[in-house]
């Protein structure tokens, strides 16, 4: 039975400023919730010529931003219209509401996990910022088969009726469309800001405005940690890299299984290493299959990067877990029978942590 447990965390502070998990204990199959700090600066994610665009300069066109949409657009395969239209309702709102610390990472890693920037359903985002057919609910069921998206949400943000009628604004000035993705982006961070939130101390409560499903969220957690990862790299991401991290956040909320090797074997679940292996069959990259044979196998690297081994255990005899880095002191992993894959810090005090390594080095 899905059940949401609360953790509070302490901040990690980064450079790009994204929200530390947390590591919680749940009945089995669960994922855990979190309740953690989150972006502290909006301003850190943008580039900074972004503060110079007016709030309401109406509909923003593709190149607005320059060269930093369109670099990291690429490098994270989102369409450029919707970056623009995550970018500039984080600049809108950042100049309304600068206690509530909105970052555009936010915005487009929802807009990732609801509807993977209006694509799903065959949709297509048009120059104007609208979906050129009306999305729908997007039907997200857990790995129990059991649907956690909301009725009735629609757009490219999947917002909720109770959400759209409460918030809805038009980034142009005009009538409000749940099908822009500027309208939809700025009325999802009104959501996300309102009544005073800051989203650097309450950025759990306030992305459970919008979707309150613990396995959405974690997987919102996850993408938000690779989106600002790669946002503040100055070098493009290897995509087997990518294609291995988005297959483990895609894995999130299935139940860890002794053994498991994916949602083909008899049981559907993970144990630790099988995610791994799963991850990076994925990119067509061969591990080996246990934790230990991983890691004396891979490139061993002294600080952890994207998509990095995160090993434990005692070197010299046995490596017990691995797990797979996503960037700001978090990783995915498959922790242990009665826990779901899910999202968290990489270190904890008195922890046997064994170092880490580059599978594609």
């Amino acid at each position: 039975m899905l059940a949401t447990v609360v953790v509070v965390v302490a901040a990690v502070t980064v450079a790009f400023q994204v929200l530390p998990g947390g590591r919680g204990q749940a009945e089995p199959g669960n994922v855990a919730a979190t309740s953690a700090p989150a972006p502290a600066s909006a301003a850190a994610s943008l580039p900074p010529s972004a503060s110079a665009v007016p709030a309401q300069p109406g509909v923003p066109q593709p190149g607005e931003f320059g060269p930093w949409a369109s670099r990291t657009s690429q490098w994270l395969d989102i369409p450029l219209r919707a970056m623009n239209g995550y970018a500039q309702a984080t600049v809108t709102l950042s100049k309304e509401q600068p206690e509530c610390h909105l970052s555009w990472i936010t915005l487009a890693a929802i807009g990732k996990v609801t509807s993977d920037h209006g694509r799903a359903q065959g949709g297509h985002i048009g120059d104007n910022g609208t979906l050129g057919k009306p999305l729908g609910t997007v039907e997200v069921r857990d790995f129990y088969h059991r649907v956690v998206s909301t009725p009735g949400a629609a757009g490219p943000l999947q917002l909720s009726p109770e959400v759209w009628s409460k918030w809805q604004r038009s980034a142009s000035g005009g009538k409000p469309d749940i099908q822009n993705v500027d309208d939809a982006a700025l009325t999802a961070g009104r959501a996300l800001c309102a009544n005073g939130r800051d989203l650097a101390t309450d950025w759990w409560n306030g992305v459970a405005t919008l979707e309150p499903a613990p396995v959405v969220l974690h997987r919102t957690l996850a993408t938000m940690n690779v989106y600002g990862t790669v946002g503040q790299s100055a070098q493009p991401p290897n995509p087997a890299v990518l294609t291995a991290v988005d297959f483990a956040i895609d894995q999130i909320g299935l139940p860890y299984v002794w053994g498991g090797n994916g949602t083909h074997d008899a049981d559907p679940g993970f144990d630790c290493s099988g995610l791994t292996t799963a991850a990076y069959a994925s990119a067509d990259i061969k591990l080996m299959r246990t934790a230990d044979t991983q890691f004396r196998s891979v490139t061993r690297v002294n600080e952890p990067q994207l998509g990095d081994l995160i090993f434990y255990g005692e070197p010299a005899t046995k490596i017990h877990h691995v797990g797979l880095y996503i960037g700001n002191q978090q990783m995915i992993d498959a922790p242990q029978t009665g826990q779901a894959v899910q999202v968290h810090p990489y270190r904890k005090p008195g922890d046997d942590y064994a170092g880490a390594g580059r599978p594609t080095a």
